[in-house]
């Protein structure tokens, strides 16, 4: 009964893409439509196991499920070699937030760069009331001086309507938007702001690509590594 509870959970509110599934897992998808018939399927592809298909679901979540529509399964895949465990569900989750990232405009994000061209670049889903995310940016100097390019990403974790959306808000639609960031992750205030802006696409974006909690960094890979990094162990995780 708590799959079943989990599973309604899952496939309800995504509201985003169009179904693309062709005749790969047509059985899967028709069981999954009868237990919801809002359900929109973005793709079903193959997942490597005879059998088994990938079902992505708008929103982005995955789901694997055989063929003849009777069994799903909730969870990552793993597989097993010499080479050690591949997260093959982390990896395909990898690809679409890179997609994703790659089709965000540079002019929606706070960027920080340092002097030099940089080594590297990092999407961070930022808050400015998490603790770990103003420790973070406390960094951001020692984080550029490493060759980190910062590209900020605004999720207020309370959500809409909430106070710290409103300050996110006003942050990104100042007009010096680095130093009104700067300022609330020093716990000072800045005047409120309204302005046509990509706050509640991008809190939607984190949501769709797993985001649960901040700072969650994004490599360039599409790496997820979530929570706060020192600068020296953030320069390490990306290899400098």
């Amino acid at each position: 009964m708590q799959l079943m509870l989990r599973l309604a959970w899952i496939l309800t509110g995504l509201g985003w893409a169009v179904a693309a599934s062709g005749e790969l897992g047509e059985k899967l998808v028709a069981s999954l439509k009868a237990l919801n018939p809002d359900l929109e399927v973005v793709s079903v592809s193959e997942s490597g196991i005879d059998g088994v298909v990938l079902v992505e679901l708008a929103g982005g979540a995955l789901l694997y499920g055989t063929s003849d529509g009777r069994h799903v399964i909730e969870g990552s895949l793993y597989r097993l070699g010499d080479g050690g465990i591949v997260n093959l569900t982390e990896q395909r989750r990898a690809v679409k937030r890179r997609e994703l990232l790659a089709e965000i405009d540079a002019e929606d994000l706070v960027i920080f760069s340092p002097d030099e061209p940089p080594k590297a670049s990092v999407a961070i889903f930022t808050d400015v009331d998490c603790g770990y995310c103003r420790q973070l940016h406390m960094e951001m100097d020692e984080i550029n001086a490493l060759g980190i390019e910062v590209r900020y990403l605004a999720f207020p974790r309370a959500g809409p309507g909430s106070r710290s959306y409103e300050k996110i808000v006003s942050a990104w639609c100042a007009k010096d938007a680095q130093q009104a960031i700067t300022e609330l992750k020093m716990g000072r205030s800045i005047p409120d702001r309204s302005c046509a802006n990509p706050v509640m696409e991008q809190y939607a974006l984190g949501q769709a690509m797993g985001v649960t909690g901040t700072p969650a960094i994004i490599t360039e890979d599409g790496t997820l590594l979530p929570g706060y990094l020192p600068a020296a162990e953030l320069a390490a995780a990306l290899g400098l």
